[in-house]
């Protein structure tokens, strides 16, 4: 009798050993199998020679960006706009006045400022990109997202993209582009690189041959943010 019990006992120990090896095999495919993808996204353009200098790099290297623009300077600007369109870039919304006094003054005064962007970009290239980013970040030192300001995005069908790595041009423009490169290097699965077009990112030029050959070297896709790519936002305020 104990025999007997002794043997089923041992029978089911390996049934269970069996089938949590089975999941470990599962779950170690199934991520090796997931692309590693990067998301190049530019901030605060167009801005003359950099922006120009930003594209040059990204055809010679033969892949897209996302470049969030602020309205204000688009004129004077529209060819700039049209060829970050027609080489294969995504055009998301940076506001019009990337002003916090008068952009975070309501929520309302937040939406018109992306809306009149839209409008802007849609008469130079005929599209409305419904993807934006929040000046310094959707929670910043002057401005904490709000459950409320979310819901009134998604009902003007607008979704929000911050980043996950930050290559710290935003912060400090004019220094050395070795750190541009050092901030920007991570082995997350899915990053969304922070970077800027903007007149003083003269560094950030110098910076992005070296940030792109080492996520090519490191096996990652690159791919723009559009309105299919899931949001990337945090800390929202009770």
């Amino acid at each position: 009798m104990y025999l007997k019990l002794f043997k089923k006992l041992i029978s089911i120990v390996l049934i269970v050993i069996s089938i949590l090896g089975y999941e470990k095999t599962i779950l170690i495919n199934a991520h090796a199998d997931e692309k590693k993808i990067v998301y190049l996204t530019f901030d605060d353009g167009p801005a003359g020679k950099v922006t120009k200098d930003v594209l040059d790099i990204l055809k010679n290297e033969s892949v897209p960006a996302t470049f969030f623009l602020i309205g204000s300077q688009i004129k004077g600007q529209e060819s700039l706009v049209k060829r970050i369109y027609n080489e294969g870039h995504s055009l998301g919304l940076h506001s019009m006045s990337h002003k916090k006094s008068s952009l975070y003054c309501s929520n309302e005064s937040f939406l018109k400022e992306m809306l009149d962007t839209q409008e802007t970009i849609n008469s130079i290239v005929g599209i409305k990109p419904n993807i934006l980013r929040f000046p310094f970040g959707c929670n910043n030192n002057g401005y904490k997202l709000s459950q409320s300001m979310v819901d009134l995005l998604h009902k003007n069908n607008l979704k929000i993209y911050d980043w996950n790595t930050d290559s710290g041009d935003g912060e400090c423009p004019n220094a050395n582009p070795s750190r541009f490169i050092r901030n920007s290097k991570t082995d997350k699965e899915h990053v969304v690189l922070l970077m800027h077009c903007a007149y003083m990112s003269k560094n950030s030029v110098k910076a992005l041959p070296s940030i792109i050959k080492y996520y090519k070297d490191n096996g990652y896709e690159f791919k723009v943010i559009d309105e299919n790519t899931p949001e990337e936002y945090h800390f929202i305020k009770k």
